[in-house]
């Protein structure tokens, strides 16, 4: 009889600045060395949504964590209280994004399992931030799925304070895997083509998949925006594209 198990826990890491931050985990419990997995939770924040993804990527085989970006502003509150506060802050900065990822990569690769090989991905907000830890850390792979202004400016009134990220293509440290719906607004599809030029004229290693009839948040199943058809096939190109990147020995 094979053995089958996983542990998943609300844990601390030492995030950006050296702080101590909230963070959810989830990891098989054979002890076959495996690559690492961040997720990076969604603009609603650290939810039970982000928890049942990450709980996914270990069912699937990875160790996986994913830092509550929102514990300084609200610790402790209920995830819409949570991501309220942030949003009226302005969101995450990018710089304590970076740290608080740097971190749970860290504790990841210290995990005695680990490969030694870490992937991130993310949702909407956490999409762009997805790609930003591409140009910023040592990792494997990054996924966005449907990550606004990477390549675009925000609206008059958008409530994060968030720039693009388009001039620093050719700074991108790890390969790229898009996820994005046709009828999304933010990032548009004109958005999408205009970050692919950018990444084919920087020579990146990038790979693209576009979902007629999807538009934002199609991977959340809760949600009316949710497209069984483009998630399915989402996470079939997640899961090939992690399993290229992430496995062997580093």
């Amino acid at each position: 009889m094979g053995y089958d198990a996983v542990i998943a826990e609300t844990i601390g890491i030492q995030g950006a600045n050296g702080d101590e931050i909230e963070a959810y985990s989830a990891r098989p419990l054979d002890g076959a060395a495996r690559g690492g997995v961040v997720v990076i939770h969604h603009m609603p924040g650290y939810d039970r949504e982000s928890k049942e993804t990450i709980r996914r990527f270990a069912a699937e085989g990875y160790n996986a964590v994913g830092p509550n970006l929102y514990t300084r502003e609200a610790p402790g509150a209920a995830p819409d209280d949570a991501a309220a506060t942030a949003r009226a802050n302005g969101g995450v900065p990018d710089d304590r994004l970076v740290g608080d990822v740097a971190g749970a990569a860290a504790w990841l690769r210290r995990l005695p399992n680990s490969n030694g090989k870490v992937g991130t991905i993310g949702y909407c907000s956490g999409g762009r931030q997805a790609f930003l830890t591409a140009l910023e850390l040592d990792i494997q792979g990054a996924v966005d799925c449907y990550g606004a202004f990477v390549t675009g400016t925000p609206p008059e009134g958008f409530p994060l304070k968030v720039g693009p990220l388009g001039d620093r293509v050719g700074e991108l440290r790890a390969p790229v895997l898009g996820m994005f719906g046709n009828d999304d607004k933010h990032p548009s599809p004109a958005d999408v083509d205009e970050l692919e030029k950018l990444l084919q004229e920087a020579g990146k290693e990038y790979e693209f998949h576009r979902y007629d009839d999807t538009g934002h948040s199609f991977f959340s199943v809760d949600r009316p925006a949710y497209r069984p058809t483009s998630a399915v096939d989402g996470w079939e190109k997640i899961l090939a594209f992690f399993g290229a990147k992430l496995g062997g020995e580093a």
